[in-house]
């Protein structure tokens, strides 16, 4: 359940609907190849407009999700995957290349998710399609943020996991990399949320209990009243690893205790 990543053995050829990178077989990569730090900079650039621009990899209905437009819609069913997802598993995939040192095959795969990101908003914007969560409008759906129990609003898990969280003053706090239900009644129990790092490595991983989250009306966006430095000093736990060892009753004391 968590967020789809190229990784297999670096493919050689990577193809989707937009367009198509096709790479010579690359070296073997030695353990000890420096990052292409070039290429890193420019994912996080990448990333940074998509977020500055409201298409960010929080897993709305303009991301990878199901039609924002109807079925019937031109823009909402693709010959292929969903844009975002094509977007966000290249640029995973670049991620790993630069971290193996592989700086060209990092910039065309990148390349590749510009020319994605360029067509699928370009469509947006010929078609008129509904602004995105943009700074204000996203303000203002924080503030109408509704507890996620207590509701009858259902969710996905594909909806859930990806989903980005903001404080309530709008500033990001992470997105959600994992879901943890209770072992004793099967409800959700936790979200882990991932910080830092780019793409899904790299990053750290705080789990807060599910009954302290928001959701905006729109179910695009989930607010949690707390601040960066709460969550960094909250109990981490190591990806895929929250009671791995059956030891969920433990972990589960140590953080309601701290959320309390």
């Amino acid at each position: 359940m968590r967020r789809s990543i190229i990784i297999g053995s670096l493919v050689t050829s990577i193809g989707f609907a937009s367009s198509a990178v096709v790479a010579e077989p690359a070296p073997a990569v030695p353990m000890s190849a420096k990052p292409a730090e070039v290429c890193l900079k420019d994912l996080q650039a990448f990333n940074a407009q998509m977020e500055k621009d409201g298409y960010g990899f929080g897993r709305s209905e303009f991301s990878d999700g199901y039609p924002m437009l109807g079925y019937g819609h031109p823009l909402g069913g693709y010959q292929h995957a969903r844009p975002g997802y094509e977007i966000r598993t290249l640029t995973s995939a670049a991620n790993i290349l630069a971290r193996n040192g592989q700086q060209q095959s990092c910039e065309d795969v990148l390349t590749t998710s510009r020319n994605i990101y360029k067509d699928y908003t370009t469509a947006l914007t010929a078609e008129k399609a509904p602004e995105m969560d943009r700074t204000e409008r996203r303000a203002q759906a924080i503030a109408k943020a509704v507890p996620v129990e207590g509701n009858a609003k259902s969710f996905r898990s594909d909806q859930l996991v990806g989903m980005d969280i903001r404080d309530l003053k709008n500033e990001s706090l992470g997105s959600v990399d994992d879901i943890i239900l209770s072992p004793k009644t099967g409800d959700i129990a936790y979200l882990v949320i991932g910080r830092g790092g780019i793409f899904g490595l790299d990053e750290s991983y705080v789990p807060v209990p599910w009954k302290d989250f928001k959701i905006t009306p729109n179910g695009t966006l989930l607010v949690l009243d707390t601040t960066l430095i709460s969550l960094d000093t909250a109990p981490h736990v190591k990806h895929d690893h929250f009671a791995s060892a059956g030891d969920f009753d433990l972990q589960s004391q140590k953080i309601d205790t701290y959320w309390k």
